[in-house]
């Protein structure tokens, strides 16, 4: 390599950070919030980067900004090599000082306003000094940033079968309507017995709806749903005001307009907490054995 490559390279390398940054958020403020920058900062190293490349790297897209092909091109070739760079200095930082560090944990939508909060604030309050950044979204979208490197743990439901998991329980699916429906009184319910009803589910990507899908043709019928959604409080909102039957986990937070019943033959789903195949820290390695302690907790 001659010099003036050599100097090239050392001139991209604190510019890669920004670039990875607002790559994967598609827009200057979220990207300058992750990294901790001012925007002004961000936006400068991002220009600077595209001065020195002699091509463009992002184009506006409403708010927020876009990839050009160049721009993508680029991603793909090093968006490995911030990551790498990444976990080797999450890496040295925590091995120096066991009792602080960053942990990157993602937990799913159907938890988050009572079990998860709750032990994330325990978990706290016996390891002040490590940092938490939390990610709650729906399970192919955890399981993607665990195997990318972006999530150091996860709890998922269920536990994609390809990475390293503990098994933290079950998660009881069942019946929710509202108080008015007809069913509301029903001690048990067999399942084909909803051929007729309107359903409220989340999206085909979600795995709750391919159990939904998967169940009911078992039982022989296809479910009419009415609604898709993917917030949880919303589509429990429209069961309670009578727009639909919805087959879901047990809401942390009772909701008094709705009524909840088991339904027949073994209606669940698995628990796990997920970690990536990448090096752990040992703030990792202390959360994750803080969760798997109190796995009652997270599974009920």
């Amino acid at each position: 390599m001659d010099d003036s490559a050599r100097s090239g390279a050392q001139a991209l390398a604190p510019l890669l950070a920004a670039f990875d940054a607002a790559a994967e958020e598609g827009h200057f403020t979220r990207a300058a919030q992750r990294l901790g920058v001012p925007q002004s900062s961000l936006s400068r190293r991002v220009t600077t980067m595209e001065q020195l490349l002699g091509v463009a790297l992002f184009q506006p897209v409403g708010r927020g900004v876009a990839l050009t092909p160049q721009g993508r091109d680029l991603h793909a070739r090093t968006r490995g090599l911030v990551r790498a760079l990444d976990d080797a200095v999450r890496q040295v930082r925590a091995d120096a000082d066991p009792d602080s560090g960053l942990v990157r944990f993602g937990f799913p939508l159907t938890l988050g306003p009572v079990s998860i909060p709750s032990l994330l604030a325990q978990f706290h309050t016996r390891a002040p000094r490590i940092r938490l950044h939390l990610v709650q979204a729906h399970g192919e979208a955890l399981a993607e940033q665990v195997r990318e490197g972006g999530l150091d743990l996860a709890v998922m439901i269920p536990p994609p079968p390809d990475l390293p998991t503990v098994d933290l329980g079950r998660q009881r699916i069942d019946l929710h309507v509202s108080r008015t429906h007809p069913l509301a009184r029903r001690a048990r319910i067999d399942l084909a017995e909803l051929a007729e009803e309107a359903f409220i589910a989340n999206p085909p990507s979600y795995q709750l709806r391919t159990l939904l899908d998967s169940w009911c043709a078992a039982a022989g019928f296809t479910p009419r749903v009415v609604f898709e959604i993917t917030e949880f409080e919303t589509l429990r909102a429209l069961v309670a005001l009578g727009q639909g039957v919805a087959l879901l986990p047990a809401a942390e937070v009772a909701n008094p307009d709705l009524a909840v019943i088991p339904i027949d033959g073994e209606r669940d789903r698995e628990v796990g907490l997920v970690s990536g195949d990448h090096d752990s820290t040992l703030a990792v390695a202390r959360l994750r054995e803080f969760l798997i302690a109190r796995r009652a907790a997270i599974s009920g």
